[in-house]
């Protein structure tokens, strides 16, 4: 049975449905770095650095307790990994993102994904086809864009996937970690 950690604040959760996310956070000092381009950006979205596993996803709160089973199954049938961010990248003229590029841990990542979404209450239509990344401008004017994209074009980090994080918001509040998923058990 794969190791997690419940991260609550014991705030109970309100009403019939809970929105839900799940990423690999980015460790510190590229977390902190990450996040604060992001904020120097003026991006409106400001959330701590990740690669996200699944994106925002509204369950009902009675199917949580299933959903956090579900995700220590992935956890425990998936080992740690070693994630390389280097470099720029970005959607446009798609969507109006820029991001850094994860250049070894892709395929990790993607199987994860996978494998998070195949519980049928977080199976939901994808706009576009997943590709591991971390956000760091969105939606903001094309000269923040260009600045975030030349910043951070030399940007490196390597480090240990060991775990992957359930986030909740129940509308009232910013994304809060609900709880961590060690891998490999």
């Amino acid at each position: 049975m794969a190791h997690s950690v419940d991260r609550r604040d014991g705030v109970p959760d309100t009403g019939d449905t809970i929105e839900i996310g799940i990423a690999v956070d980015i460790p510190e000092p590229w977390g902190e770095v990450l996040t604060r381009r992001r904020i120097e950006a003026g991006d409106p979205q400001v959330v701590p650095a990740h690669v996200t596993l699944l994106g925002p996803t509204e369950i009902p709160v009675r199917a949580l307790p299933t959903v956090e089973e579900h995700l220590a199954r992935v956890a425990a049938a998936h080992l740690p990994f070693t994630l390389h961010l280097r470099g720029t990248g970005t959607f446009r003229p798609v969507t109006q993102v820029v991001f850094v590029a994860v250049a070894a841990g892709i395929s990790e990542c993607e199987l994860l994904a996978g494998a998070i979404k195949s519980a049928p209450e977080l199976h939901r239509e994808a706009r576009f086809p997943y590709h591991p990344h971390v956000t760091v401008a969105q939606d903001v004017p094309a000269e923040a864009l260009d600045k975030a994209y030349e910043d951070l074009a030399d940007f490196s980090a390597l480090f240990e996937v060991e775990a992957f994080t359930l986030f909740s918001h129940s509308g009232a509040t910013r994304w809060q970690p609900r709880r961590d998923f060690r891998l490999g058990g």
